[in-house]
């Protein structure tokens, strides 16, 4: 399969001297929910980035952004994050053979995810403070020059991320009527913008989710309470005709759990943040709806445990099992 650089590099800030690191990303699934299609009055759609390499569409931006500093002739690169940035820096470090250094925040992300990292050979430092102190730091250290940022303030990342705006068009035939997604950074809500404007077939309206609760919320990965992109993804969001709209955690899980149980589809909690928010935004009814889910949920296993039903032990008897399960 081709990489992502690969299929778009017409469309991509690469030339013949770029060396391609890729993982396979991108060409991820477009799936048809049926379910709560009937459920919401919409065609709806969901755009599945957790299948990406690393979990998560973080991978879009991270194999142009570590290329381009693999061309720069870089040996380090440094991330802040609330673990998926962790997870692809790490992985794409590791696939460059450069060094990866990830900051965040002490006690406030998933354990999988500082695994994943820490299992790719990435410097794991956990931060006394928030996701922004320990953004302000690696920029700090970015600008002394000892380390490339790669955080979506790098603008390859930004440019890697319009892809998903490429593929949806290509899949659909068109863009969507409403594309809604979660809000945390606000990177992606710009990627989406301008990778439907360069398609050429116009931008949906863009219905964003973001927690209420933004230092708090248990969608850890949106739990950013100084987002990096506001202005442009506000500006971006209100060209469309669209919304943001805050969200109570309990209404993220509810939409959650109605992706897994109707669906089919495990995401982490942050990622049904956009269908959260389109079922509190009100669309119209037929719309072509595109729900993008951000990342895995096998990313944040802790969270889908605490609202699980728990598991239930009996014997090895038929019978026994029979009763249970009816």
């Amino acid at each position: 399969m081709a990489s992502l650089i690969e299929r778009y590099r017409d469309r991509l800030p690469v030339d013949e001297a770029t060396p391609i690191v890729s993982l396979g990303e991108g060409s991820t699934p477009l799936l048809a929910a049926p379910r709560l299609s009937e459920r919401l009055g919409v065609e709806l759609y969901l755009k599945w980035e957790g299948a990406n390499p690393t979990g998560s569409f973080k991978d879009r931006g991270m194999t142009l952004a570590i290329s381009k500093a693999l061309e720069a002739g870089v040996t380090s690169v440094i991330c802040a994050s609330t673990g998926n940035t962790a997870a692809s820096t790490a992985a794409y470090a590791a696939r460059a053979g450069l060094r990866a250094v990830v900051l965040q925040p002490v006690g406030a992300v998933p354990a999988a995810k500082l695994a994943q990292a820490g299992a790719l050979g990435a410097r794991v430092v956990e931060v006394r403070g928030s996701f922004d102190e320990a953004l302000a730091a690696a920029r700090v250290l970015a600008e002394r020059g000892t380390h490339v940022l790669v955080n979506s303030l790098n603008p390859h990342r930004v440019e890697g991320q319009k892809t998903a705006a490429f593929e949806i068009v290509e899949d659909l035939r068109g863009a969507p009527d409403v594309l809604a997604l979660p809000y945390g950074g606000g990177g992606n809500i710009r990627a989406h913008a301008r990778g439907f404007a360069e398609a050429g077939a116009g931008t949906p309206m863009l219905v964003a989710g973001e927690a209420a609760e933004r230092t708090t919320t248990a969608a850890a990965a949106i739990r950013i309470a100084d987002p990096a992109h506001a202005e442009e993804a506000g500006e971006a969001v209100r060209a469309s005709g669209g919304t943001v709209v805050s969200l109570a955690d309990d209404a993220i899980l509810r939409a959650w759990r109605d992706l897994a149980l109707l669906e089919g589809v495990l995401c982490e909690p942050s990622s049904s943040a956009g269908l959260a928010a389109l079922v509190e935004a009100g669309v119209e009814p037929g719309a072509r709806v595109v729900c993008v889910l951000t990342g895995h949920g096998l990313k944040d296993p802790d969270a889908a445990a605490r609202v699980s039903a728990p598991s239930v032990v009996v014997d090895a008897d038929p019978d026994a099992i029979a009763e249970i399960s009816s």
